[in-house]
């Protein structure tokens, strides 16, 4: 990550904010290889993420990358039917690649954090952190399921340090709402991914059956 480009100073301590544009594209370089790398014979089966088989998700995050790109440019987002790209676009994978530079160069225009956007009005800051949620946590997913190995540390560490703060802030809505389940406890030397993990409601040692 270029510390240089879009990284402002916060007011309070000495220590860099980076825009969320920047951390989707750390985000995005960690999911493309796991995506470009999940198996046709692979698509049925089950994923961390209980509400999803890996085809399914897969068509899930895919959706939110593309309609998160709107919400960057404060346009309506359509979440009420979700696409079947898999089934239906033999080179969704590279689509997959595609929409994750263009999720994150829309996160990176001017005022794209600035304001509010979304049909609840919430801060296009916190906005934009749920889809950065959904990029690193849903890869994780896919990857466990398929037998990967997805790593969130060295240039990723600034992504969890970001998530943690809002998921902290989200929590009680997101279980209310049953889009996290409870939180699950963790060892005390848990990696702070393990931790961002576990507040969503995941085990951060999930294995297939």
């Amino acid at each position: 990550m270029d510390t240089n480009q879009g990284v402002r100073m916060s007011q309070n301590v000495d220590q860099p904010v980076y825009g969320i544009g920047e951390l989707l594209a750390v985000a995005g370089a960690r999911a493309v290889p796991v995506v470009r790398a999940l198996p046709d014979g692979r698509l049925a089966d089950p994923t961390p993420c209980t509400d999803y088989d890996v085809k399914g998700l897969a068509n899930h995050l895919l959706h939110v990358i593309v309609e998160f790109q709107k919400l960057a440019a404060k346009k309506d987002s359509d979440f009420t039917v979700t696409p079947d790209y898999v089934g239906t676009d033999p080179g969704w994978r590279e689509r997959f690649a595609e929409e994750t530079g263009r999720l994150a160069a829309a996160w990176s225009a001017p005022g794209a954090e600035d304001g509010t956007t979304g049909t609840m009005n919430m801060p296009a800051r916190i906005v934009g952190s749920m889809v950065l949620l959904d990029l690193i946590v849903h890869a994780w997913d896919l990857a466990c399921a398929t037998g990967q190995e997805y790593r969130a540390d060295g240039d990723a560490e600034p992504v969890v340090e970001q998530l943690a703060g809002a998921v902290a802030e989200m929590a009680p809505t997101a279980r209310a709402m049953g889009v996290f389940a409870e939180p699950v406890p963790v060892a005390e030397d848990a990696s702070p991914f393990e931790r961002l993990l576990a507040a969503t409601g995941r085990d951060p040692h999930w294995v297939r059956d």
